[in-house]
């Protein structure tokens, strides 16, 4: 059966990130996808120039429409931005029964915040504890800690450790931004710690990398209704989506991975 997968995320009219990634990433992994715009941005590869929030109480009414309408699978959390939509998403879903993974979007890959400061604690204290998996990177580890950012695997161990305190089922926390050859990543639940070492691509190459694995896991953890399996499986296809990334020609700044990689190989 396909699973229905929801992303609640904001909009990239570049393609590479945001909802749009979230369509791409899903539907190649398996699922039908679906999307609830939490906010719109003027972005392209080379930053972003501003952004708006959709209204909280709409974003209510697209949850709700879906939830009475279609058996959801799994649901991907990316840009919420405000406290008000945070709240408003969390009360939305308080009652639903679909696993939620939560990519904690905090800042663009340019250095452009795309959630306001004043929400970092509204998402600490209402997204994680309903999270099933939450995919930080290790400046949004830091942020959501309230500390210095990790800079070796031991310090994200610990902050992983850390953040499983704050309520989610299990972490997923990106070593991306270690300054090493490699780009490990580590999976940690109550009962499983796994490390996924792998080389760091070659590539600038790399718009949406987050809304991409974290949406292919959600799919994953749709499927497989293993968080761990979900995690291997996602891992793999964002390491081949950055691989393939340079057969596209899209901007003049970090451009996206290569979503339908598979297909292009057929």
């Amino acid at each position: 059966m396909i699973p229905n997968i929801l992303s609640i995320a904001g909009s990239d009219p570049s393609g590479g990130a945001g909802i749009q990634a979230d369509i791409k990433s899903i539907s190649a992994n398996g699922g039908y996808a679906m999307a609830v715009i939490a906010a719109m941005t003027a972005q392209n590869t080379q930053g972003v120039t501003g952004w708006v929030p959709t209204p909280p109480d709409f974003i209510t009414d697209q949850i709700a429409a879906i939830l009475a309408d279609i058996d959801v699978s799994a649901i991907k959390i990316g840009m919420l931005g405000t406290v008000e939509i945070v709240t408003a998403v969390a009360d939305a879903l308080a009652d639903c029964p679909a696993p939620i993974v939560l990519d904690t979007v905090m800042v663009a890959k340019g250095g452009d915040r795309l959630l306001k400061q004043d929400a970092v604690a509204a998402l600490r204290q209402t997204m994680l504890p309903l999270a099933a998996i939450i995919t930080p990177n290790l400046p949004e580890a830091a942020d959501l800690l309230g500390g210095v950012e990790a800079i070796n695997k031991n310090e994200m161990e610990a902050q992983a450790r850390a953040l499983l305190d704050l309520g989610p089922k299990a972490v997923f926390l990106k070593g991306g931004h270690l300054r090493a050859e490699d780009s490990p990543d580590l999976y940690l639940s109550k009962d499983q710690m796994e490390w996924f070492p792998s080389e760091r691509i070659a590539t600038k190459n790399t718009h949406g990398t987050g809304c991409t694995l974290s949406s292919a896991l959600a799919t994953h953890l749709a499927l497989s209704g293993d968080g761990l399996e979900a995690a291997k499986a996602s891992k793999a296809y964002i390491l081949n989506a950055i691989r393939a990334a340079d057969a596209l020609s899209v901007g003049h700044g970090h451009g996206p991975t290569d979503h339908f990689f598979a297909l292009r190989a057929t």
